[in-house]
């Protein structure tokens, strides 16, 4: 089990979504927008990856620049939920580079999977083959993505659900 996180001050959570931003910004440009000197806003961000709370940067690719012109949600219904077998199925599709991401879900299916693909063809092998011949595998249903936007973060919701939410529930609430 991982320990929990510190609780992270303003500065750390400006830090945090200025890099979620841009994780390319250098380290002169952060200090100076989180009112830090650069020697200290350097140590901040170590801390912030000691702590696991920074996990890495990632660049934004253009999927058909590696010949990816299909993403899938791919669900996926066991047909045991015992542990190890669970488990098991999860090692595999990790493995399984056409996998971008894996989630354990609950509802009425187990696995979402989203996954890119070159063509039919490929989703073709990688739903019927790889994914629906383990013996692990009752159910899957296939859905084609037509577009994705990503807002490339997660929001910064220690103090609670956020304005726009708040704003959003109370109109309905008026409604």
């Amino acid at each position: 089990m991982t320990p929990p996180i510190p609780a992270l001050d303003r500065t750390d959570r400006e830090i945090v979504a200025l890099l979620q931003k841009d994780a390319r910004i250098s380290n002169k440009e952060l200090a100076s927008k989180v009112h830090l000197a650069p020697s200290s806003c350097h140590g901040r961000v170590r801390r912030l990856e000691e702590l696991g709370v920074l996990r890495g940067s990632h660049a934004a690719v253009d999927p058909k620049a590696l010949g990816v012109h299909l993403r899938c949600i791919v669900m996926v219904r066991l047909v045991d939920h015992a542990e190890k077998q669970t488990a098991q199925l999860q090692g595999y599709l990790r493995e399984l580079p056409e996998v971008c991401d894996l989630f354990l879900i609950a509802g009425h299916d187990d696995l979402l999977l989203h996954v890119a693909v070159r063509d039919t063809e490929h989703l073709r092998m990688l739903v019927m083959d790889a994914i629906g011949s383990r013996p692990e595998v009752a159910d899957i249903h296939t859905s084609l993505i037509y577009e994705h936007a990503s807002r490339g973060g997660f929001p910064d919701l220690i103090d609670g659900p956020t304005e726009a939410l708040r704003a959003a529930a109370e109109l309905g609430r008026a409604r």
